[in-house]
């Protein structure tokens, strides 16, 4: 199931004053969408009234607002960051299997196909089924609840003992669990999925630690189908200088998945069709500064832009202090 409308294709969220809101994004400009201050709400009400998102959200266009005078917000979040999960899939676009292949057949110094590529061609002859039936199922992973996401311009923290952080340009789907546990699919937003590739390469079972780190999302969602060929560009910024630039590819057109088969494995597991429940999934990426050998550093800033969306996913990337994980008895 999923929320559309040809008429309004973004929608942001903000905080003005303290207060927060609501705005879209048409053909003229951005408007406030009034009785709306976040987007969980927004969408809420609209399935409540049985209409789509854009719908919902052109029937209460106010004034028209300026972007760059508002703090911008991710464009989804929950009260409750228990109730919205962060998760994703590896080794989904043509070419993603290049530089993991590389990375574990280093560590391994095998010549025979690395689990990454037999994972990687499981999709290509799989990922898309000719009938639109259920696929190969991908690599899958956990990233954290909603505490994890970054907002737009906040610092990427990687913890004080990772390897490295390095950014990952990525499309994520965002889905709300209706009453009958049913996902909706509400939008799609530009997002850095960042992630620690050194512990990674150290040894691919450590897939699972090396993605437990937060992620950013641009301040956009986009409602309706994500175009099948998306191409936009990531960079590193170092000081006033441009340290690595590279473009990159997502949509369907470039990826061994169909977007329905990897909703399809995330959310046959019961746990994750919980009523109420906000999903941010990301959907995987084919290109990494890591693979062109780049090592980030405090202070670096990352940058993903992608036309449809308008606006970029600029984050700094910092390192949070030392956490107490001494387990104590009582």
């Amino acid at each position: 199931m999923s929320i559309t409308s040809p008429k309004l294709t973004l929608l942001v969220q903000f905080e003005e004053n303290g207060t927060r809101g609501v705005a879209a994004i048409g053909p003229d400009g951005a408007r406030r969408v009034t009785a709306a201050t976040t987007t969980l709400a927004l969408a809420q009400a609209a399935m409540a009234a049985g209409e789509t998102l854009a719908a919902h959200a052109g029937a209460r266009l106010g004034d028209a607002v300026d972007l760059s005078a508002l703090r911008l917000l991710s464009p989804i979040d929950h009260a409750d960051a228990a109730h919205l999960l962060v998760s994703g899939t590896g080794l989904t676009h043509l070419g993603s299997a290049e530089g993991r292949d590389k990375m574990h057949r280093s560590a391994a110094e095998n010549p025979a196909p690395t689990d990454s590529m037999k994972m990687f061609l499981m999709g290509v002859e799989g990922g898309k089924p000719a009938d639109g039936g259920i696929g190969a199922q991908p690599e899958w992973f956990y990233k954290g609840d909603g505490a994890i996401l970054v907002a737009p311009g906040e610092p990427l923290a990687m913890p004080d003992f990772a390897l490295d952080g390095g950014e990952e340009p990525e499309i994520a789907g965002i889905y709300l669990i209706d009453d009958a546990g049913t996902p909706v699919r509400i939008g799609f937003a530009l997002g850095n999925e960042f992630s620690d590739h050194v512990t990674e390469r150290g040894n691919y079972l450590w897939l699972a630690h090396s993605k437990l780190r937060p992620a950013a999302l641009g301040p956009e969602l986009l409602l309706g189908d994500l175009p099948q060929d998306i191409r936009g560009t990531s960079r590193i910024r170092r000081g006033d200088t441009v340290l690595w630039e590279k473009p990159f590819v997502s949509g369907e057109a470039n990826m061994s998945h169909a977007l329905a088969n990897l909703e399809h494995h995330h959310f046959k597991y019961a746990g994750f069709r919980r009523p109420g429940d906000l999903h941010v999934h990301f959907f995987g990426t084919a290109t990494l500064s890591f693979s062109d050998g780049i090592k980030t550093e405090p202070g670096d800033v990352f940058e993903v832009e992608a036309a449809p969306f308008t606006l970029p996913v600029r984050n700094p990337l910092a390192v949070a202090p030392a956490g107490n994980a001494t387990v104590r008895t009582i």
